[in-house]
């Protein structure tokens, strides 16, 4: 397998392909998914590869939650939608979301569960146990390590926050900054633009994962201020991630076409608040 080019690259290369900042998850669940593919082989796949085919102009990166494939053992299902990206889209970048986060042999195989077995080009990474979690993913040449730093959810501040002088989330930031690597990121929430900024001063040039917005509450708003305060020092490293309120929009035979309108009002939101923050 030929080394891919350093993930940072790709990703600069798809926001200047697509003029998009916007990403989308695939979340599907077997329970939500148009009647007309529940007797289906492969309904995941389907289902997803049809999201994909709506969108794929609109978008910067695609990020699949293995977590949704891996309940119902449709693993497989996983390994074909990224091959089918790979081939049809190849421009467009594939993160799994998938949280690992180890040491040693265990984070070692971790790492060539997504990188080898998925084939995809950038994870999601806990980085609880430090740095000795991260290194075999980084270590993968060419592979993104999207680490999580101050996520979208409600409660994350009861630990990401803490010890309040010197929070843990900023010393993430801070440590990832220092690797100067062109193939980390980190997750930052929408839902707290504040610590979004903070992040921002003390990890410079580092691209951020956005989550939050759409169904997780995140508007207009803080669409505003993530461009206000987010953007690195090119006026670029936001990814902004929307799951549901994509693959969902519509039910029946029609649900990508829907999927399609949701996601193209949802980057034309993101760059009218883009050129915004360019302009002022």
């Amino acid at each position: 397998m030929s080394v891919p080019e350093p993930f940072g690259q790709r990703l600069r290369q798809s926001w200047a392909r697509s003029d998009s900042a916007l990403c989308v998850g695939l979340d599907p669940v077997r329970e939500r998914l148009p009647s007309h593919l529940a007797q289906a082989p492969d309904p995941l796949f389907h289902f997803c590869r049809e999201i994909v085919e709506a969108t794929a102009d609109l978008v910067c990166a695609f990020k699949p939650n293995i977590a949704f494939f891996n309940a119902e053992g449709a693993e497989g299902d996983l390994k074909r939608l990224i091959d089918h990206i790979h081939t049809a889209h190849p421009g467009v970048p594939v993160i799994i979301d998938a949280k690992r986060g180890d040491v040693g042999s265990t984070a070692s195989m971790y790492a060539r569960e997504l990188f080898e077995r998925y084939n995809t080009d950038a994870a999601t990474v806990n980085p609880w146990l430090g740095w000795d979690s991260i290194a075999p993913f980084a270590e993968h040449e060419g592979r993104g390590v999207v680490v999580l730093c101050h996520t979208s959810n409600p409660s994350s501040a009861w630990l990401q926050e803490e010890p309040r002088g010197d929070p843990a989330y900023l010393k993430v930031a801070r440590e990832m900054q220092s690797r100067d690597a062109d193939n980390l990121a980190l997750v930052v929430g929408a839902t707290f633009p504040e610590q979004l900024a903070e992040v921002r001063r003390a990890a410079p040039t580092l691209p951020f994962l956005v989550p939050g917005v759409g169904a997780q509450g995140g508007g207009a708003d803080e669409l505003r201020q993530i461009f206000a305060s987010g953007v690195d020092e090119s006026g670029q490293g936001i990814v902004v991630n929307a799951s549901r309120s994509i693959i969902y929009a519509g039910t029946g035979k029609a649900y990508a076409a829907a999927s399609r309108q949701a996601a193209m009002g949802l980057r034309d939101q993101i760059r009218r608040a883009r050129d915004r923050q360019q302009s002022d």
